[in-house]
């Protein structure tokens, strides 16, 4: 492998660098600025950076001595260019639409009102227990308070939230299987 491949190869390692530090610094540890856009973002001048070193890595070895070395540098240039800016562009896109992405709502107390759940713990007479409820298609695990002990494997229905994690829950009858 000649001098111009390994520079160009460390060309690309340094944009694969550049993107792995920017993911750290970015959703690890929270900083710089998240909705920084366009050609300068991190992400477009990491893909930039590493398409033109390795495509440029790759032409410079293909070609390798047969056009002396001003050809090969001047063929890793072309051919990194030629890379690099669908590799930005790409880059740049992908950012913006995972930016934009739209998600679900965060559930809140009022979203625990109306479901069927389990109780896990029992519910002791003036105390609480425990009960499983299925929100947004996830477990969610809940202190529950009754009018009426409820025996552990109980049927419940939740009939207000106290808070977002307590509720209020009367004991419903199983429902037949389907």
């Amino acid at each position: 492998m000649d001098g111009i491949t390994t520079t160009f190869l460390v060309i690309g390692g340094l944009g694969v660098v550049v993107l792995a530090v920017s993911l750290f610094l970015g959703d690890v540890l929270h900083l710089g600025h998240p909705d920084l856009d366009g050609p300068f973002s991190l992400p477009a001048v990491a893909g930039f950076v590493g398409a033109f070193g390795f495509a440029g890595a790759i032409a410079a070895d293909l070609v390798g001595g047969s056009v002396g070395t001003l050809g090969g540098v001047l063929a890793a240039v072309v051919a990194g260019g030629v890379a690099a800016v669908p590799t930005a562009w790409l880059a740049i896109k992908l950012a913006r639409a995972a930016s934009r992405m739209r998600t679900d709502a965060t559930p809140t107390r009022g979203d625990l009102v109306g479901h069927i759940g389990v109780v896990v713990t029992p519910i002791t007479p003036g105390g609480y227990g425990e009960v499983r409820i299925h929100l947004g298609g996830q477990p969610v695990k809940l202190n529950a308070r009754a009018d009426r002990p409820v025996a552990l494997g109980a049927q419940v229905f939740v009939v207000e939230a106290i808070s977002d994690t307590s509720v209020v829950v009367e004991e419903t009858t199983a429902l037949p299987a389907s």
